[in-house]
């Protein structure tokens, strides 16, 4: 018999509803995640996030010294680091700021437990971290892609281009990164969550691209990416062995930023969308399948 094809046949996309739920699904999926594969998928994570903060120093090197506007500067710049999180999103990994919203969904909706969600970030983070520091370390200074001047030698483009990123992000007041972290994470989430809602891969990539390239190009700050950018400058200017340059990233930048960025995830993603069409809506199907009976 020959099959009527219908225009929802040809949808490649998930409906809201159906989106928030899938979200949900994964959320629970993460908080039970051992830690052996948290920590590794963390790493994963971290590396791919870094990879995008690399390319986008690299290609944006010397942009500015060249007189090109700043708006194009931030375009191209936000424009090529979003491969992190395509690599993030379709080859999978656990991304702590992506993480602020699935397992809160989760945890909402009675899926999930508190200490498990505490777990997936605590986790994801640390396993971000390690991810992020390997390629600022082995893939970007030891293969003299981000390098200092030394003597005659002069210093690369994308070490000029990493140390105006470090100032720039060490400058800012604690108000300034904890809010520039919610509006990051706000975006990082939503660009989540309509790779969420695409059911192909071209929907992904194009659901990803364009609210991320919209977060770096006005300048909002990612905790993930901050753990690449920050120490890649720190390796290749030879502060690794000063802890206070340490203390002064953490205390300065991560620590305002990653609030941030959980506030940003977990309260203007997770929370309002859940609320708005999550909450009761087993209920809500339920009335309506006996409407439909009767």
């Amino acid at each position: 018999m020959t099959r009527l094809l219908h225009f929802g046949d040809l949808m490649t996309f998930k409906s809201p509803l159906e989106t928030i739920k899938a979200v949900q699904v994964t959320g629970t999926a993460k908080t039970l995640l051992p830690w052996d594969k948290l920590l590794l998928m963390g790493f994963l994570a971290g590396a791919y996030i870094a990879f995008g903060g690399l390319l986008a120093l690299i290609v944006t090197a010397g942009m500015t010294k060249a007189g090109y506007p700043v708006g194009l500067y931030r375009l191209v710049f936000g424009a090529t680091f979003t491969v992190g999180l395509m690599l993030v999103v379709i080859a999978g990994s656990e991304l702590f700021t992506g993480n602020c919203m699935f397992p809160t969904v989760a945890v909402l909706h009675r899926k999930a437990s508190i200490v498990g969600l505490l777990k997936n970030w605590t986790g994801s983070y640390i396993g971000n971290f390690i991810g992020a520091l390997f390629v600022a370390g082995a893939l970007s200074y030891l293969t003299s892609l981000i390098i200092a001047p030394s003597g005659t030698a002069a210093a690369s483009a994308a070490f000029l281009n990493a140390q105006v990123v470090y100032n720039a992000k060490l400058a800012l007041p604690f108000w300034d990164a904890f809010y520039r972290g919610i509006g990051c994470n706000w975006l990082v989430c939503l660009a989540v969550y309509l790779a969420v809602a695409s059911d192909d891969t071209i929907g992904k990539i194009f659901g990803i691209f364009f609210p991320i390239m919209a977060f770096v190009a006005i300048g909002f700050e990612h905790s993930v990416a901050n753990m690449f950018f920050i120490p890649a400058y720190i390796f290749a200017n030879h502060m690794a062995g000063d802890p206070g340059v340490w203390g002064q990233f953490l205390a300065v930048n991560m620590l305002p930023v990653t609030i941030g960025n959980i506030i940003g995830g977990a309260i203007f993603v997770g929370t309002i969308y859940w609320y708005a069409l999550l909450r009761g809506s087993e209920k809500a199907e339920i009335i309506a399948d006996r409407a439909e009976i009767d």
